[in-house]
């Protein structure tokens, strides 16, 4: 990865141009080096993230716009507007929109290792993605999908 640049990445746009779409939600990333990567985030109502593990990486979310319902750590909580989510690595937690609002938040990671190469690998697979397929490409990029509630007592 290259070193940051100095300047302004404006809003409205990413870095380098880059919009992904990643399972109905809009991701612009702002910048990435080696030990950061943030992305501007859109999460239309219903959307989430679910429950999963960065085992080698701090995620952080400062929210913008809406109601962010987590899962953190086996907890439910929730993030308003000019709240910061601390996410430390090896920590469990998912990530909800259950209004009727679209959310805006920025996160970022830290260090970015291979969350940005798995961006361009999930970006445009569409909601018929099949699950299982999403969990073992994001496997291989370093974040752990945890099963369903559900599936925990089979």
């Amino acid at each position: 990865m290259d070193a940051m640049t100095p300047g302004i990445v404006r809003s409205g746009s990413g870095f380098e141009g880059i919009t992904w779409n990643i399972l109905g939600q809009t991701y612009v990333p702002k910048a990435v080096t080696e030990d950061c990567f943030s992305w501007h985030a859109t999460l239309p109502p219903g959307t989430f993230v679910p429950p999963h593990i960065h085992p080698d990486q701090d995620e952080f979310l400062y929210i913008l716009e809406g109601r962010f319902d987590f899962l953190l750590d086996g907890q439910e909580t929730f993030a308003e507007p000019g709240d910061l989510v601390k996410l430390p690595k090896g920590i469990p937690h998912g990530i909800f929109n259950k209004s009727d609002q679209t959310i805006k938040t920025m996160f970022w990671v830290t260090p970015t290792q291979r969350l940005y190469d798995l961006f361009w690998v999930l970006h445009n697979l569409g909601p018929e993605a099949d699950p299982a397929e999403v969990v073992s490409i994001s496997a291989a990029h370093a974040i752990d999908f945890l099963p369903p509630p559900d599936a925990e007592s089979d």
